[in-house]
């Protein structure tokens, strides 16, 4: 019996192998000339892949390139804020002379023309709150002449750069 076995997996082995033998013969070889097309179109489907991942790096580049540029006062201007703050606190105070007064101004007015040619302005803070712009620091009740999410009063100036806020402004909110 295990001799029927052998011979009957000897037969299924055979007949595979025929199969296969006979699968290669009847499909037709690729010649020379097909290897060397599929090659190329191979080829050059990686070129085209890795001239357009190229052609991506640098727009990318370019576009940080441009960001950087427009952006590179960012942090000067960070620091720069607080400064105008304190002018405009030391204008506030009464007693001053003229002639200090009219410094303070004259320092105040050239630092807000050397922030505006870099492209920072100031938040406005007219109209209605906007949570992008604005930060409620304290409400007060709204009423008829006051509607709500309207700003009451400016505690400190917001900035921004193009679109990019540096600082919001923080403001009492009608609510």
């Amino acid at each position: 019996m295990s001799e029927d076995i052998k011979k009957e997996e000897v037969v299924e082995e055979v007949d595979t192998v025929d199969e296969t033998v006979e699968a290669t013969e009847t499909a037709p070889e690729k010649t020379d000339l097909e290897l060397a097309q599929e090659k190329a179109e191979d080829f050059e489907n990686k070129y085209l892949r890795a001239h357009a991942e190229m052609q991506n790096i640098q727009r990318r580049a370019n576009e940080e390139r441009q960001n950087l540029q427009r952006y590179r006062s960012q942090d000067l201007a960070k620091k720069v804020l607080p400064s105008l703050d304190n002018l405009e606190r030391a204008l506030a105070v009464e007693g001053l002379t003229e002639d200090v007064k009219k410094g303070l101004e004259m320092v105040q007015e050239s630092l807000v023309q050397a922030l505006k040619e870099e492209g920072i302005e100031e938040v406005s803070t007219e109209g209605n709150f906007d949570h992008n712009f604005h930060m409620a620091i304290q409400t007060v009740p709204a009423d008829d002449a006051h509607p709500a999410d309207t700003i009451a009063q400016v505690f400190q100036k917001g900035y921004k750069l193009h679109e990019r806020v540096l600082r919001p402004a923080m403001v009492v909110v009608y609510n």
